[in-house]
């Protein structure tokens, strides 16, 4: 099985390797996994223009070049490439409620989270494309032992705003305030940092119900509201002076 996108990909890629900067990127990503040394800048450079001689022509030629830049990568901007591809707002309507199999598929592989971090925003449109049937699914992997499939449910939702499933959010902190796990506990902190930009008294709230959230998720949760608190101090403090 071949894919010209992903073989435009992966000579655009190589045309742009520092292989002065892989080694350096490779020990920040904590991965026995090589790195070109390819920016992510540069990298998405390379997919659109990859992608301006090889447009995508549907879902089944999307899934298939995914599966084969993650199955046949040497390279970990391979990986990104592919992830690139879900990501792009041209190929959202491509997505189905069966692209969930696929993005587990790759969360599972890639298995770090950088690769599983990168999944949010197509998890994101399918959850609000087609909830009924994707909510269920996402919804078995809270209580599930993938450790990344539960990262997965705690920011999935992240950027949604106005629009959170508070009770969703909520199952899903839940399910995983007591496991020890860092990419958990941070995931949990991530997720209600992002919504206390939209309802600041829900997280506070919450956080203040669940006195048993790690000191990692409440300082996480809470580290946006303590900065504008902190920043507003001076202004309040100026008109109680006048």
């Amino acid at each position: 099985m071949t894919s010209v996108l992903a073989e435009a990909i992966r000579e655009g890629l190589a045309a742009q390797a520092r292989p002065d900067k892989a080694a350096a990127m490779q020990r920040y990503m904590k991965t026995d996994m090589p790195f070109l040394g390819v920016p992510a800048p540069t990298t998405a450079a390379v997919l659109r223009e990859a992608l301006a001689h090889h447009p995508v022509a549907g879902r089944a030629e999307l899934e298939r070049t995914v599966r084969l830049l993650f199955e046949e990568a040497t390279y970990r901007e391979e990986w990104y490439a592919a992830t690139g591809l879900l990501r792009r707002p041209a190929h959202a309507r491509l997505l189905t409620p069966d692209s969930v199999e696929l993005i587990a598929w790759i969360a599972l592989r890639g298995a770090w989270w950088d690769v599983v971090d990168s999944l949010v925003r197509p998890l994101r449109t399918l959850l609000v494309t087609y909830r009924p049937r994707v909510e269920p699914e996402i919804r078995t992997w809270i209580g599930g032992d993938e450790l990344w499939l539960r990262r997965l449910t705690l920011i999935c939702q992240l950027g949604r705003r106005e629009r959170t499933d508070v009770t969703l959010l909520s199952d899903a902190i839940e399910a995983a305030q007591h496991d020890p796990e860092f990419f958990l506990r941070k995931g949990i902190g991530w997720a209600l940092r992002d919504y206390s930009k939209t309802d600041a008294d829900w997280v506070r709230a919450f956080v203040e119900a669940h006195p048993t959230l790690s000191p990692l998720s409440r300082r996480e949760a809470l580290r946006w509201l303590a900065r504008r608190e902190a920043r507003d101090a001076p202004r309040h403090a100026g008109r109680r002076g006048r």
